[in-house]
């Protein structure tokens, strides 16, 4: 039996455990979202599979803290704003990894290849499960269904059960058919991968470089967001490619196996993944992951591992899926190619937002095919918690045979005179490119320049500010923001305002001994643009100013409650919000029913509640009147401020308005007559007695701005918006691709109107 200390000790130890599982969940929930949704990890895909089976260690040892809102039971969500939705016939599962093991520095372990294989055998009651072999490709998941042999429509995988519908950029890509050959099954769904082979990428990126635009990370990342794009024509000059790996639904002559199914992906002339090897045992099984390392490298494209697939499909059948994975697969993942080297040093550079990045600089060495030189160090946290030091031998890896990192300090190899390394200490508090202090906010790890001018500040805040999300000025970031802060001719992006034709056509993007002139051409396209610019809407300038927290649906959903910039600079609305947040958090702490307090206690506590209540009521009347906010209660002696913007959000708003750079903004602007409208401002929000007062809506297709947004304007507006067309439907507003939903309005007769007849019942200017 257990000692009052052994106690006390598993107790404090199953709290430690807790918490760092429900960090865990946030940290992978936090990288899930930037991954599948926005295409922007921040951190490898070694990291993040080590974060990942830390996650499932702490599940196998504590099963009470698994929910079914855990990382380890939901598929990777990549669902996107802006496109309609379609329902997979069957859901769009993920696949498990397992991981190749490094068991010393020169040895590997493929144990968890063995485990998979006995598994299956244990499952299926056999020795000798047939399985196949096929390479993993690094892309984006797709799914493309054929009815009577036409492409009906593509989509992402979304969240498993629903996807964004992709069609119109899908048909875009040339390898994939529009329209099978006669004998076509009456239902095809064929899953895959589109993706971006290397050499190609390598194009674009150039082409990008040369064009004064940000180069993508990476060919997966590049992907992602080329799929998410609004504008077909724009996906259709990016080198994608598609091909199948999976079955969905289906309709037609049964299949067996993956025979089967490869002889009908050839017959209809639709590509997929190959080669494939199969395996008829555990030896042969690991030979053909084995060998399968060594075709992967010669494919063209990127891949991280090998999927294992059972080659019968009664036998998938069978064994069936999670609500995450099918349990007849798993993806095989190698390790990377790894290297010591030495850390020659330590440079630190100033990112938008003037965040100060550690990079390492090392001796070259060659690794997955390149020499790479320099690797990331993320920031002063992650090189404190690797103990990093210039002069170390370092392992390094590229993560997805891509992203050099490093893995961590050969410290047997160190040399007896380093030191600890600080970034703040090794750039003497000041940034490096401009000489302001440096800071860091309490909670975070990043230390940021504080001066909005700096000048390496002022190259990646004009290329986000010219990005096609922000401000759309065509081909002024990238190397020609470069060349304009290197020439002395722009400090902050707003001085791109002043420009002139000959100044512009002038600048020189090449070297002083290989000059290459931006030109009259390019100058008149970006003058044009600029002037364009000032006519932007507050959302769009307000995405623009790069404001933490605050990227373009944020933006659009401030704007909701600002006519103009001016009134948001001076917003007595965000005063309010946080206001009473701050006086509900006080409220909410006071408990005059307490069993500990004495009954003077209790009546003065009952006093401040009272108090604070008034102060509530009179700080939220107005905004709830206007259907603005919402004040709930939680529970009796708890209330609950519904804040439509966000208390982070609203928080960095005022102290952007309120610091130098922002204030530094608003003088530049009023300098140049500008002060950007709202197009979705609304006085009185949520009423019935609205111009759409009593009508409901249905949306579908792509429209101009992403689904929410007008769905909030339609209830602004005083209608209301659901997802199915029924009787009751009033219209049916369709947008680029819409597809099911038309016809289902056509036979109950409901009325079917475009986005401007939409926007026109509104009073809402049209889109942009």
């Amino acid at each position: 039996m257990d000692d009052l200390f052994d106690y006390a000790g598993k107790q404090t130890k199953a709290e430690e455990e807790r918490k760092r599982y429900n960090e865990l969940c946030r940290i992978v929930y936090r990288n899930n979202e930037l991954y599948y949704a926005k295409a922007e990890p921040e951190i490898t895909d070694a990291e993040y599979d080590r974060l990942y089976r830390e996650l499932e260690k702490i599940e196998a040892e504590h099963p009470e803290f698994i929910t079914p809102e855990s990382p380890t039971q939901r598929v990777g969500n990549d669902l996107s704003e802006g496109f309609a939705k379609i329902i997979h016939s069957e859901p769009m599962l993920s696949i498990d990894d397992i991981f190749e093991q490094r068991t010393t520095a020169d040895t590997v372990s493929d144990q968890a290849l063995i485990d998979l294989y006995k598994r299956l055998q244990a499952a299926l009651d056999t020795p000798t499960p047939h399985v196949v072999i096929e390479p993993k490709i690094d892309g984006c998941a797709v799914t493309l269904f054929y009815r009577s042999g036409k492409l009906q429509y593509a989509a992402t995988r979304g969240d498993g059960r629903i996807g964004d519908d992709i069609t119109s950029n899908v048909r875009t890509i040339q390898s994939v058919p529009q329209k099978l050959p006669d004998g076509a099954p009456a239902i095809l769904e064929v899953r895959g991968e589109i993706f971006m082979p290397s050499a190609e990428f390598d194009v674009l990126n150039a082409q990008r470089d040369a064009d004064g635009l940000p180069a993508f990370a990476n060919p997966r990342n590049a992907t992602a967001g080329t799929i998410k794009l609004l504008d077909a024509e724009e996906v259709a000059r990016r080198p994608l490619r598609f091909l199948a790996h999976g079955l969905g639904a289906y309709e037609g002559k049964p299949l067996q196996c993956m025979d089967d199914y490869e002889h009908l992906l050839s017959a209809m002339g639709i590509p997929y993944n190959k080669p494939i090897l199969h395996a008829h045992s555990l030896e042969e099984l690991r030979r053909s992951v084995s060998e399968m390392d060594t075709l992967r490298r010669k494919l063209g494209f990127g891949t991280d591992g090998a999927v294992i697939k059972l080659n019968s499909f009664a036998e998938r059948m069978q064994l069936g899926s999670t609500a995450r994975a099918p349990r007849w697969a798993a993806a095989f993942k190698y390790l990377p190619e790894q290297k010591e080297t030495k850390l020659l040093g330590i440079t630190v550079q100033v990112g938008r937002t003037g965040v100060l990045t550690p990079v390492a600089e090392l001796e070259p060495v060659l690794i997955s095919g390149s020499t790479v030189s320099r690797a990331t160090l993320h920031n002063q946290d992650e090189i404190a918690r690797k103990d990093i030091r210039i002069g170390d031998t370092v392992l390094i890896e590229k993560a997805g045979e891509i992203i050099p990192s490093v893995v961590k300090v050969i410290e047997s190899k160190r040399p007896a005179e380093t030191t600890p390394y600080n970034l703040p200490e090794a750039v003497r508090g000041a940034c490096p490119s401009c000489g302001a202090p440096i800071t860091r906010e309490e909670g975070q790890v990043a230390w940021r320049c504080t001066n909005f001018t700096c000048p390496a500040q002022a190259v990646t805040r004009t290329t986000y500010f010219c990005s096609r999300t922000a401000l759309d000025i065509e081909n002024l970031g990238g190397v020609v923001a470069e060349a304009l802060v290197r020439g002395g001719l722009i400090r902050t992006p707003l001085d791109l305002f002043h420009l002139t034709k000959e100044q512009l056509g002038a600048l020189n993007l090449g070297t002083p001994t290989e000059p290459r002139r931006f030109g009259e051409k390019n100058a008149t396209k970006a003058l044009d643009a600029l002037g364009h610019a000032r006519q932007m809407p507050l959302e769009r300038w307000l995405t623009a100013f790069g404001i933490p927290s605050i990227g373009a649906v944020k933006a659009h959903d401030v704007s909701i409650f600002h006519p103009d910039l001016k009134t948001l600079a001076n917003s007595e609305f965000l005063c309010a919000l946080v206001q009473t947040e701050d006086a509900i958090e006080q409220y909410n702490s006071l408990n005059p029913k307490a069993q500990n307090n004495r009954k003077g206690d209790t009546i003065q506590l009952e006093q401040q509640r009272e108090e604070l209540l008034q102060i509530i009521r009179r700080l939220a009347e107005s905004y709830e009147e206007r259907g603005y906010i919402e004040l709930q209660k939680d529970g009796p002696n708890k209330l609950h401020l519904v804040n439509p913007i966000g208390s982070v959000s609203c928080r960095k708003l005022q102290a952007y308005f309120k610091s130098s750079a922002g204030q530094h903004v608003l003088k530049r602007l009023r300098e140049l007559g500008i002060n950007p409208a709202s197009t979705c401002y609304v006085e009185k929000r949520g009423t019935t007695e609205g111009i759409l007062g009593g009508k409901t809506f249905v949306l579908t297709g792509s429209l101009s701005i992403p689904r929410d947004e007008m769905e909030r304007l339609i209830v602004a507006a005083g209608g209301k918006a659901t997802g199915s067309v029924t009787k009751k439907t009033s219209y049916l507003v369709v947008g680029k691709g819409g597809g099911s939903k038309r016809e289902k309005a056509v036979k109950l007769g409901v009325p079917i109107i475009d986005e401007a007849t939409l926007r026109d019942m509104m009073k809402v200017p049209p889109a942009l």
